[in-house]
């Protein structure tokens, strides 16, 4: 599904990403995890091609992304903070990206899923910051790829609209599909994910399932067994 060798990503003298080898298999939710500026969102736009590496290889779906940008139609993404037209109504972005994206799409039943009828003729820029991600999952959600980025999904969301999320994500996982997700909610990674992806200063410290890495470090949950990989890296 995913293919990334010995990538390298620096912003000036600020080196991001030093040296990622990673492979994500088809099918699973898979949480890439890491203290700020570890490299996470890098990594994930350099999977996006919104990021050019300094040296490396990536292959999505086989394909190595430099050589063509089809890939991209079979992957969903859900952007950190999503900055919408604040002149646009809701419905008219919803029409516009089924527009760009030409493929058959869900949305109306996320949209009642997410009780945003009341919004779909209000203008993005009136909205709260959770009615906004609301519409950034419909616009992620509403169409059928086998690849789904999700970063920092939880952000704002209600208790009923976060249990709605964590029901998407399962089940796009039991129709085969493969889930990245960033989070810094670790009760939410620990409930969804099969495995996880730590990354430290630009390098991959783990990858395994959560009761290996709990193991690894000799913590009773998750939170401590995190709390532990940062506190040993910074003594």
């Amino acid at each position: 599904m995913v293919n990334i060798q010995n990538l390298y990503k620096s912003f000036g003298k600020n080196q991001v990403l030093s040296g990622i080898d990673l492979e994500i298999t088809e099918g699973g939710i898979f949480a890439i995890l890491g203290p700020n500026g570890s490299g996470k969102t890098t990594l994930i736009k350099s999977m996006l091609g919104m990021v050019i590496p300094n040296k490396g290889k990536i292959a999505v779906h086989g394909d190595d992304i430099k050589k063509n940008s089809i890939y991209r139609h079979k992957i969903d993404y859900l952007p950190q903070i999503a900055n919408f037209p604040s002149n646009l109504r809701v419905k008219e972005l919803i029409k516009m990206i089924k527009d760009l994206r030409g493929k058959t799409s869900d949305d109306l039943q996320l949209i009642k899923l997410f009780k945003l009828e009341p919004f779909l003729d209000k203008k993005l820029g009136n909205l709260s910051g959770g009615t906004k991600q609301k519409v950034n999952i419909v616009l992620t959600f509403m169409f059928d790829s086998p690849l789904i980025i999700l970063d920092e999904p939880t952000t704002g969301l209600d208790p009923i609209s976060l249990i709605h999320l964590k029901e998407l994500i399962q089940n796009e996982k039991e129709k085969g599909k493969t889930i990245l997700i960033t989070s810094h909610i670790m009760s939410f990674v620990e409930e969804v994910s099969d495995k996880i992806v730590f990354i430290l200063e630009g390098q991959i410290y783990f990858k395994g399932s959560i009761n290996e890495l709990k193991s690894k470090t000799n913590q009773p949950d998750f939170e401590h067994a995190i709390a532990s990989i940062l506190t040993d890296n910074h003594a």
